[in-house]
Protein backbone atom coordinates (compact mmCIF):
# COMPACT_ATOMS: atom_id res chain seq x y z
CA UNK A 1 0.00 0.00 0.00
CA UNK A 2 1.32 3.50 -0.53
CA UNK A 3 1.32 6.46 1.11
CA UNK A 4 1.57 9.85 -0.42
CA UNK A 5 2.18 13.54 0.46
CA UNK A 6 4.32 14.92 2.97
CA UNK A 7 1.57 15.83 5.97
CA UNK A 8 -0.29 11.90 4.99
CA UNK A 9 3.76 10.39 5.55
CA UNK A 10 4.04 12.64 8.54
CA UNK A 11 0.97 10.83 9.96
CA UNK A 12 1.92 7.99 8.83
CA UNK A 13 5.17 7.79 11.03
CA UNK A 14 2.86 8.35 14.37
CA UNK A 15 1.00 5.39 14.06
CA UNK A 16 1.99 1.80 14.53
CA UNK A 17 1.78 0.75 11.18
CA UNK A 18 4.69 -1.31 9.57
CA UNK A 19 6.75 1.06 6.84
CA UNK A 20 8.30 -1.07 4.44
CA UNK A 21 10.21 2.10 3.23
CA UNK A 22 10.41 5.82 1.99
CA UNK A 23 11.12 6.85 -0.74
CA UNK A 24 12.32 10.50 -0.77
CA UNK A 25 13.27 13.22 -3.54
CA UNK A 26 16.84 14.07 -3.84
CA UNK A 27 17.94 16.88 -2.13
CA UNK A 28 14.85 16.94 0.86
CA UNK A 29 14.28 20.31 2.63
CA UNK A 30 11.85 21.87 5.34
CA UNK A 31 9.19 18.60 6.21
CA UNK A 32 11.46 15.86 3.64
CA UNK A 33 14.41 16.47 5.87
CA UNK A 34 11.88 16.04 9.21
CA UNK A 35 10.20 12.81 7.40
CA UNK A 36 14.20 11.50 6.67
CA UNK A 37 14.82 12.24 10.55
CA UNK A 38 11.80 11.21 11.81
CA UNK A 39 12.35 7.61 9.62
CA UNK A 40 15.76 7.21 10.68
CA UNK A 41 14.53 7.46 14.21
CA UNK A 42 12.19 4.88 13.43
CA UNK A 43 14.42 2.30 11.54
CA UNK A 44 12.38 2.44 8.72
CA UNK A 45 14.70 2.51 5.26
CA UNK A 46 14.88 5.46 3.28
CA UNK A 47 15.35 5.87 -0.63
CA UNK A 48 16.65 9.27 -2.29
CA UNK A 49 15.16 8.94 -5.93
CA UNK A 50 14.88 11.88 -8.69
CA UNK A 51 11.57 13.44 -9.39
CA UNK A 52 10.54 11.26 -12.21
CA UNK A 53 10.64 7.89 -10.31
CA UNK A 54 8.53 9.42 -7.48
CA UNK A 55 6.21 10.54 -10.27
CA UNK A 56 6.05 6.85 -12.09
CA UNK A 57 5.86 5.32 -8.43
CA UNK A 58 3.08 7.77 -7.74
CA UNK A 59 -0.95 6.81 -7.76
CA UNK A 60 -2.54 10.39 -7.22
CA UNK A 61 0.62 12.43 -9.25
CA UNK A 62 0.48 14.44 -6.01
CA UNK A 63 3.10 12.75 -3.79
CA UNK A 64 5.11 16.18 -2.69
CA UNK A 65 8.93 14.82 -3.06
CA UNK A 66 7.65 11.59 -0.86
CA UNK A 67 6.13 7.82 -1.23
CA UNK A 68 5.82 5.73 1.96
CA UNK A 69 5.35 1.95 1.22
CA UNK A 70 3.47 0.07 4.35
CA UNK A 71 3.03 -4.03 5.23
CA UNK A 72 -0.14 -4.94 6.84
CA UNK A 73 1.62 -7.72 9.66
CA UNK A 74 0.02 -8.67 12.47
CA UNK A 75 1.94 -8.29 15.65
CA UNK A 76 1.54 -10.21 18.86
CA UNK A 77 1.52 -9.31 22.17
CA UNK A 78 4.28 -10.39 25.11
CA UNK A 79 1.76 -12.16 26.72
CA UNK A 80 0.78 -14.67 23.68
CA UNK A 81 4.48 -15.43 23.30
CA UNK A 82 4.68 -16.02 26.70
CA UNK A 83 2.32 -18.31 26.67
CA UNK A 84 3.47 -20.70 23.73
CA UNK A 85 5.95 -22.72 24.92
CA UNK A 86 6.97 -25.11 22.16
CA UNK A 87 8.96 -27.01 24.73
CA UNK A 88 7.92 -29.14 27.87
CA UNK A 89 11.20 -28.21 29.12
CA UNK A 90 10.96 -24.72 29.35
CA UNK A 91 9.59 -21.41 26.93
CA UNK A 92 12.34 -19.79 24.96
CA UNK A 93 12.03 -15.72 23.64
CA UNK A 94 14.33 -14.05 22.14
CA UNK A 95 14.83 -9.99 22.64
CA UNK A 96 16.10 -7.84 20.03
CA UNK A 97 18.26 -4.61 21.44
CA UNK A 98 18.44 -2.48 18.29
CA UNK A 99 18.61 -4.79 15.53
CA UNK A 100 18.09 -1.64 12.78
CA UNK A 101 19.41 -3.77 9.46
CA UNK A 102 16.03 -5.41 8.19
CA UNK A 103 18.90 -8.28 6.61
CA UNK A 104 20.17 -8.84 10.66
CA UNK A 105 16.04 -9.34 11.41
CA UNK A 106 15.29 -11.41 8.79
CA UNK A 107 18.26 -13.53 10.02
CA UNK A 108 16.98 -13.88 13.21
CA UNK A 109 13.23 -14.63 12.54
CA UNK A 110 15.03 -17.09 10.38
CA UNK A 111 17.35 -18.83 13.33
CA UNK A 112 15.30 -18.16 15.72
CA UNK A 113 12.27 -20.01 14.32
CA UNK A 114 14.57 -23.09 13.77
CA UNK A 115 15.49 -23.31 16.82
CA UNK A 116 12.27 -23.62 18.04
CA UNK A 117 11.91 -19.95 19.63
CA UNK A 118 8.05 -19.09 21.32
CA UNK A 119 8.90 -15.98 19.36
CA UNK A 120 10.82 -12.65 19.31
CA UNK A 121 10.63 -9.46 20.68
CA UNK A 122 11.58 -5.93 19.30
CA UNK A 123 10.71 -2.44 20.37
CA UNK A 124 8.65 0.17 18.36
CA UNK A 125 11.46 2.48 18.07
CA UNK A 126 15.48 2.04 17.01
CA UNK A 127 14.64 -0.89 15.44
CA UNK A 128 13.76 -2.40 12.05
CA UNK A 129 10.13 -3.54 11.97
CA UNK A 130 8.53 -6.48 10.17
CA UNK A 131 8.59 -5.52 6.73
CA UNK A 132 8.08 -7.42 2.96
CA UNK A 133 12.07 -6.66 3.08
CA UNK A 134 11.96 -8.98 6.36
CA UNK A 135 9.38 -11.50 5.67
CA UNK A 136 11.76 -12.28 2.12
CA UNK A 137 14.66 -12.36 4.09
CA UNK A 138 13.28 -14.66 6.75
CA UNK A 139 12.39 -17.58 4.07
CA UNK A 140 9.06 -17.32 5.57
CA UNK A 141 9.99 -18.01 8.70
CA UNK A 142 8.15 -15.03 9.69
CA UNK A 143 4.87 -16.24 8.82
CA UNK A 144 5.18 -18.92 11.58
CA UNK A 145 7.04 -17.52 14.57
CA UNK A 146 5.24 -15.28 16.76
CA UNK A 147 6.19 -11.47 16.84
CA UNK A 148 5.53 -9.24 19.56
CA UNK A 149 6.20 -5.36 19.12
CA UNK A 150 7.08 -3.09 22.68
CA UNK A 151 6.97 0.64 23.71
CA UNK A 152 9.83 -0.74 26.51
CA UNK A 153 12.23 -3.46 26.10
CA UNK A 154 13.89 -3.15 29.38
CA UNK A 155 9.96 -3.68 30.76
CA UNK A 156 9.85 -6.35 28.66
CA UNK A 157 12.35 -8.41 30.16
CA UNK A 158 11.06 -7.50 33.86
CA UNK A 159 7.55 -8.91 32.95
CA UNK A 160 9.76 -12.21 31.58
CA UNK A 161 11.25 -12.22 34.54
CA UNK A 162 8.15 -12.07 36.74
CA UNK A 163 6.54 -14.64 34.42
CA UNK A 164 9.84 -17.10 35.33
CA UNK A 165 12.38 -16.53 32.84
CA UNK A 166 15.84 -15.98 33.35
CA UNK A 167 17.04 -13.53 30.83
CA UNK A 168 20.55 -13.48 29.39
CA UNK A 169 22.18 -10.75 27.71
CA UNK A 170 24.50 -12.08 24.44
CA UNK A 171 26.94 -9.48 24.47
CA UNK A 172 31.42 -9.66 25.21
CA UNK A 173 33.09 -10.25 28.56
CA UNK A 174 30.31 -12.53 29.89
CA UNK A 175 30.41 -15.56 31.33
CA UNK A 176 31.26 -18.94 28.57
CA UNK A 177 27.81 -19.50 26.86
CA UNK A 178 28.91 -23.31 27.00
CA UNK A 179 28.85 -23.70 30.81
CA UNK A 180 25.14 -22.34 30.80
CA UNK A 181 22.73 -24.80 32.19
CA UNK A 182 19.44 -23.30 30.05
CA UNK A 183 16.95 -24.87 31.97
CA UNK A 184 13.68 -23.66 32.32
CA UNK A 185 12.04 -20.61 30.69
CA UNK A 186 15.09 -18.59 28.24
CA UNK A 187 14.65 -15.39 27.65
CA UNK A 188 18.09 -14.29 24.85
CA UNK A 189 19.02 -10.84 24.24
CA UNK A 190 20.99 -9.97 20.93
CA UNK A 191 22.25 -6.61 20.55
CA UNK A 192 22.52 -4.36 17.28
CA UNK A 193 25.05 -4.26 14.78
CA UNK A 194 27.39 -1.65 16.37
CA UNK A 195 26.35 -0.55 19.99
CA UNK A 196 25.80 -4.32 21.14
CA UNK A 197 23.18 -4.77 24.37
CA UNK A 198 22.93 -1.19 25.65
CA UNK A 199 23.71 -1.17 29.23
CA UNK A 200 20.61 -0.27 31.36
CA UNK A 201 19.27 -3.31 28.98
CA UNK A 202 22.49 -5.36 30.42
CA UNK A 203 21.78 -5.04 33.98
CA UNK A 204 18.78 -5.81 33.75
CA UNK A 205 19.19 -9.21 32.51
CA UNK A 206 19.95 -12.00 35.05
CA UNK A 207 23.60 -12.97 33.29
CA UNK A 208 25.53 -11.78 30.69
CA UNK A 209 27.07 -14.42 28.83
CA UNK A 210 29.50 -14.79 25.54
CA UNK A 211 30.59 -16.75 22.74
CA UNK A 212 34.66 -17.61 23.27
CA UNK A 213 36.45 -15.74 19.79
CA UNK A 214 39.30 -17.14 18.88
CA UNK A 215 40.36 -15.14 15.66
CA UNK A 216 41.39 -11.45 15.34
CA UNK A 217 37.97 -9.85 14.63
CA UNK A 218 36.31 -9.37 17.90
CA UNK A 219 32.89 -9.56 17.28
CA UNK A 220 30.73 -11.63 15.43
CA UNK A 221 27.23 -10.66 12.82
CA UNK A 222 23.79 -10.08 14.96
CA UNK A 223 21.96 -12.82 13.22
CA UNK A 224 25.15 -15.53 13.54
CA UNK A 225 25.63 -14.90 17.32
CA UNK A 226 22.07 -16.05 17.63
CA UNK A 227 22.13 -18.76 15.87
CA UNK A 228 25.33 -20.60 17.76
CA UNK A 229 23.36 -19.08 20.81
CA UNK A 230 20.30 -20.28 20.01
CA UNK A 231 20.99 -23.69 19.12
CA UNK A 232 23.00 -23.81 22.84
CA UNK A 233 19.89 -23.60 23.93
CA UNK A 234 18.22 -25.90 21.56
CA UNK A 235 20.99 -28.79 22.55
CA UNK A 236 20.27 -28.49 26.74
CA UNK A 237 16.79 -28.61 25.58
CA UNK A 238 16.83 -32.32 23.47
Amino acid sequence: MKTEGRNAVIELLKTDKNIDKILLEKGAQGSLGLIFAQARKQGVRVQFVDKKALDKESVTKKHQGVIAYTTDYEYFELEDLIAEKKNEKGGFIVLCDGIEDVHNLGSILRVAECAGADGVVIPKTGSAQVTESVIRISAGAAEHIKVAKVANLNQAIETLQQNGFWAYALEANGEDIYAQDFSGNVALVVGGEDSGVKRLTKEKCDKTVSLPLQGKVNSLNASVALGIAAYEVLKKRL
